[in-house]
């Protein structure tokens, strides 16, 4: 099992609680950026800059996972490829996407972005907060411990 992370617009305090999982599990943990990151001295992380362009990061990651994989992004279409490919993705606020759920988030992702196109002011998402940073590391947790054996 690897962990992924649609680098660009993932928080810094999400990618430092990866950072510790990564060297405490010695799991290997891949950034993926269309510009140059800052990551630790470990053997477990490392950082992929890609080309800048739409969705360059996103296919990056679509074309190196493998089933079981996390994924971290809070990019639903993203998070539905990962899904389809046998992987799971986790937003940033500590969703787990599954087969179970994707579709779900999926439509409702697609009918906010109709609105917003007809001029409808949906606003943004709120700003992360603790609680969010506490339900991230907790989600990540009990998915490491389901599934990593030795956890």
């Amino acid at each position: 099992m690897q962990i992924w992370v649609d680098a660009d617009a993932c928080p810094k305090v999400i990618k430092e609680i990866l950072f510790r999982a990564a060297k405490r599990l010695s799991i290997p943990l891949t950034l993926v950026s269309n510009q140059r990151l800052r990551i630790p001295n470990s053997q477990y992380i490392k950082a992929v800059q890609v080309p800048g362009g739409f969705d360059v990061a996103d296919a990056y990651i679509i074309q190196h996972i493998k089933p079981n994989d996390l994924v971290i992004t809070a990019d639903i279409p993203l998070a539905a490829e990962v899904v389809e490919k046998g992987g799971y993705a986790l937003n940033p606020r500590g969703e787990l996407y599954t087969s179970d759920n994707i579709r779900y988030h999926l439509s409702v992702r697609n009918f906010m972005d109709e609105l917003r196109g007809s001029g409808v002011n949906s606003g943004g998402p709120a700003t992360l907060n603790q609680n969010d940073r506490q339900t991230f590391a907790n989600q990540l947790d009990q998915f490491l411990t389901k599934h990593l054996p030795e956890v």
